[in-house]
């Protein structure tokens, strides 16, 4: 079995301490403002990836333009679902009207960044890592998970699908946990069976005992905290996944995804940060069955989740956001689809959101060789998460001071 001082060489040999900065010592000024345990607030990200065509997805069903450019793929105003007298929402989002109903749902539109990039890997990156320039090495919740506290000690930042955790967790100091392989959430001892167990957890205890010494709180010392706490709570993750009343649900589709999310919440995990995403979005040819397919999962997935959240008392805690690396050009080709574009739009629901259209709908005459132009830059509608929701300030993470879509501020 694995020494302390074995185990802290290995972990702390693969840590973030060059990524973290100066996040750390703003995470220790905020712990004493903390929410109580179970109290705090958590932000759902769900990523839709391969570019989601949001001039389909919140429609100017208004325009004429819109109709002449999509002779095909065109909404009518007979079919969408109206959020207003120009735009409305995809008919196959009818799961999320009930969140519109109640002004728990924000429609972002028109949003992006200066010198957009069309491929797919570096738009991601840029969205992921809140870095235009792709200078920046870790991801904006990774460093986020830095600069918030968790007195509930549950793992920061949680990645619930298959394959490679996306580049927006890491950074995160104590590593952030991928749940989709099922053995990526477990520490390996040296014995078997119950005594490979009892060894875990007196392991784990061991290291959670203060180091005491006058650099208690250094950056070292935060940085090992931070990985024990992650360890000791995958141990809970464990039972929660495998024992007899486990929560199930992560190796589905999005519903089971945000169902798995809304369980651990309920079971009170501790996790302050979740991560899911899905994907079909890069539409480039018969673009309208397998678009209405997606913003119905989608907008079923998201409505679900909303729903069992307010069953269990902790709808309140919660704010999710979508994204997606860019959007689709305004002309339809002529493979009844679309490609690549630049600005679109996004969404944030939850009871603490003021509801409603945030922002103008991108001009359809004024278009950037072909494409939609933003007028809300993405780090912005970051930078009010971070600082009005998650507590956790913003220039911190980002490396510079954005200020915040006013419509996005939470209530109260």
């Amino acid at each position: 079995m694995f020494t302390r001082r074995q185990f802290l060489t290995r972990t702390l040999r693969g840590s973030s301490l060059v990524a973290l900065g100066t996040v750390v010592p703003q995470f220790i000024a905020q712990t004493a403002r903390a929410a109580a345990p179970g109290k705090d607030r958590i932000l759902v990200v769900v990523e839709l990836a391969g570019g989601n065509d949001g001039l389909n997805t919140v429609i100017p069903y208004a325009d004429d333009l819109y109709h002449k450019a999509r002779p095909t793929l065109r909404r009518t105003k007979d079919t969408v679902i109206r959020l207003g007298d120009h735009v409305g929402l995809h008919s196959g989002m009818r799961g999320m009207q009930a969140l519109w109903d109640q002004g728990h749902l924000a429609v972002v539109q028109g949003v992006g960044y200066p010198n957009p990039d069309r491929s797919h890997f570096e738009a991601m990156d840029i969205w992921q890592s809140a870095d235009p320039k792709r200078a920046t090495p870790t991801g904006w919740l990774g460093r986020a998970s830095a600069g918030i506290d968790n007195r509930s000690g549950g793992v920061p930042a949680l990645h619930i699908g298959p394959g490679r955790l996306p580049m927006a967790l890491t950074g995160a100091p104590g590593g952030a946990v991928s749940v989709g392989d099922q053995n990526s959430f477990r520490l390996e001892m040296g014995r078997g069976g119950a005594d490979r167990q009892a060894d875990r957890r007196k392991l784990l205890g061991e290291l959670a005992a203060p180091a005491g010494g006058p650099g208690e709180y250094d950056l070292l010392s935060f940085v090992q905290r931070r990985q024990v706490q992650t360890l000791t709570a995958v141990e809970d993750l464990r039972d929660l996944l495998e024992g007899p009343n486990a929560v199930r649900g992560y190796g589905g589709g999005l519903q089971q995804k945000l169902q798995l999310v809304a369980g651990l919440i309920a079971r009170g995990f501790g996790t302050r940060i979740f991560y899911a995403s899905l994907d079909g979005f890069d539409t480039h040819a018969d673009q309208a069955s397998s678009h209405q397919r997606l913003l119905a999962e989608l907008a079923d997935a998201v409505g679900s989740f909303f729903q069992a959240l307010k069953t269990t008392g902790h709808d309140g805690r919660v704010q999710l956001l979508t994204f997606s690396e860019f959007g689709r050009r305004v002309q339809e080709n002529g493979s009844r689809g679309t490609d690549h574009g630049a600005a679109s739009c996004l969404f944030v629901a939850g009871p603490a959101v003021r509801g409603g259209v945030v922002g103008r709908h991108p001009s359809l005459s004024d278009l950037d060789a072909g494409d939609l132009k933003f007028h809300t830059d993405f780090r912005r509608v970051y930078a009010t998460l971070l600082d009005g929701w998650l507590g956790c300030e913003s220039k911190a993470v980002m490396g510079d001071q954005w200020g915040h879509v006013a419509e996005l501020e939470p209530k109260g």
